[in-house]
């Protein structure tokens, strides 16, 4: 295994002088319902998986779109489902129901009850990498942040608002949803090969984050408060 050498958070201007990476293996986008079978029979052959989901972003509080899009990737291949045209196939979930095959993403639990919505499975042998990170000394969990501090490279986000109901998918938005699955793949295989912190030094990494958290934000309010009064004189 790999000696642990990662850095424990990243800052956005470290990451903008990093080169891009995007997903170069075979992109399959599933809008079809006799595409889904091909698919699934691919899927269920791999032993791991990088998992993400898009929906149609919402610019009001309170609303909320089902989910888009699901994309889930190989290292050399990566579907992108379209479930707004074809729903949520029964052999779909299937895959993410099997014990044999593990499922990787980040923010997972959203992502599964947004594909639980559509119709409901029950997921098995599924993986957060973020729940996972703190044992090797990682505290940024954004999929960027964590992409960068492990491999010192950049992906981009240019596409992450964009509407996932297109009639037809931009290749630019093809090429973001798979390197967003392809990236936690890649992620999750680097951490099972770099040996973890001991798990007291993880533990008391992770308090000692916490409280630098709950410092900074008791002095934001003591900031504010300081303004107000300043204001109301």
């Amino acid at each position: 295994m790999k000696a642990n050498s990662f850095i424990h958070r990243i800052s956005k201007e470290a990451i903008q002088e990093m080169p891009v990476v995007v997903f170069e293996g075979e992109v399959i986008v599933v809008d079809r319902p006799e595409q889904v079978q091909e698919a699934v029979a691919y899927l269920q052959m791999q032993p791991v998986l990088g998992v993400d989901t898009e929906a149609r972003p919402s610019f009001t509080r309170g609303i909320h779109y089902p989910t888009s899009l699901v994309q889930i990737a190989s290292e050399e291949r990566c579907y992108l489902f379209r479930l707004n045209r074809i729903g949520m196939p029964q052999a779909l979930c299937d895959v993410f129901a099997n014990r044999n095959i593990c499922k990787v993403g980040l923010a997972f639990k959203d992502d599964l009850n947004g594909l639980r919505r559509l119709h409901d499975f029950r997921p098995a042998n599924c993986v957060d990498i973020q729940s996972i990170c703190i044992q090797y000394g990682i505290l940024d969990l954004g999929l960027q942040k964590i992409f960068a501090i492990c491999f010192g490279k950049k992906i981009s986000k240019a596409q992450q608002l964009t509407n996932w109901e297109n009639l037809q998918l931009t290749p630019e938005q093809a090429h973001y949803a798979s390197t967003d699955a392809w990236a936690t793949l890649l992620i999750y295989k680097e951490l099972l090969d770099t040996t973890p912190l001991p798990k007291a030094e993880a533990e008391a990494l992770r308090r000692a984050d916490l409280e630098r958290q709950q410092a900074h934000q008791q002095e934001m309010i003591a900031k504010k408060e300081e303004e107000k009064a300043e204001k109301d004189k």
